[in-house]
């Protein structure tokens, strides 16, 4: 017989498992909302795997995917009032819990995949991390998302005056809409579950993401002109409930920092792979992909970029900006 023991104030996103012999399990739940062939789904897949592993049984995480519990916000939400206990969701979903986080927003502030990693790696991106703690979250890490581009629905953009007038999908981050009207489009929040119902009833006349995620929602199917300009490079990061956190020992802690290390590496090569394909498949179903020359772009948001520096993330951004020659 197993008895199921809950910690009332955590509702059940932190359940010890009592079996017979009187070993306990601790089951951590975790919730996203990616497909089970998604590289972020697969490391987290590796991440619970090796936790019992580290733990010897003593700990498990049970994943629920595809939005089951709900969308980015609402499951941040779910973990401050400790109903599940991780989560991965976009930067940009934080910003509205974390001003800082903005950062990761500022068009074209990393030269390349090696600058974005040693930002993230810096205690720049160890005290972005740190700032959720004031809402009751815990960062633990970062997965790699790549750079958004471009694709809509009836014509290529070549350049940022094809954007006028476009209704471009941003997710609900007022950084987000500002790029897209610095860049002359029309920004229209929209839920990730409603897009490909949006795009494909002209709702809207795009959006804006990363090769996995365009091709794995599908939504190449009904927006066929992807262009490539890369305008941002926005991490997911894995946080975790304060309260259950809090809650876990010393050694579980340290289990699942080493289980949490193994599934970020993994990601950086499963994100390579994925990111390789998806442009593959895409091209094979009959997806223009455009390489643009990213010149204009960066001007257009030139004086979006301005703004930030004379905000209070302009000392972080001047630290991010002298990394970009370190070797």
């Amino acid at each position: 017989m197993i008895t199921v023991v809950l910690i009332p104030i955590l509702l059940s996103s932190f359940v010890l498992l009592k079996h017979d012999n009187s070993s306990e399990v601790a089951v951590l739940k975790l919730a996203h909302g990616l497909s089970a062939e998604h590289p972020v789904h697969r490391a987290m897949e590796h991440m619970a795997e090796r936790l019992t592993v580290f733990s010897s049984g003593k700990m498990r995480i049970d994943i629920y995917l595809n939005g089951q519990l709900g969308s980015e916000r609402e499951m941040i939400e779910m973990l401050q009032v400790g109903s599940i206990a991780m989560t991965k969701v976009s930067a940009i979903s934080l910003e509205g819990f974390s001003s800082g986080m903005r950062l990761f927003s500022i068009p074209y502030l990393f030269t390349d995949s090696d600058h974005y990693w040693r930002v993230l790696d810096s205690h720049i991106g160890k005290s972005m991390l740190n700032t959720l703690g004031d809402v009751r979250l815990k960062g633990v890490g970062y997965y790699d998302a790549g750079s958004r581009s471009f694709y809509m629905s009836d014509a290529a953009v070549n350049a940022p005056q094809d954007l006028l007038g476009k209704k471009v999908r941003v997710l609900p981050s007022r950084t987000s809409i500002k790029m897209v009207e610095a860049l002359g489009g029309a920004a229209t929040p929209i839920t990730w579950g409603e897009l490909y119902t949006a795009l494909q009833q002209g709702v809207v006349d795009g959006a804006e993401n990363n090769p996995p995620s365009y091709f794995l929602s599908k939504h190449y199917e009904a927006a066929k002109y992807y262009t490539l300009d890369e305008h941002t490079s926005v991490p997911d990061v894995l946080v975790m409930s304060s309260a259950v956190f809090n809650r876990l020992s010393e050694e579980q802690k340290g289990w699942l920092n080493r289980a949490v290390t193994e599934s970020v590496d993994l990601q950086k090569t499963l994100w390579a792979e994925a990111e390789t394909y998806a442009l593959q498949q895409v091209k094979a179903a009959g997806v223009q992909v455009i390489y643009p020359d990213k010149k204009p772009f960066r001007a257009a948001v030139a004086g979006m970029r301005a703004a930030f520096r004379d905000s209070e993330l302009g000392s972080i951004i001047k630290q991010v900006e002298a990394m970009e020659a370190s070797p």
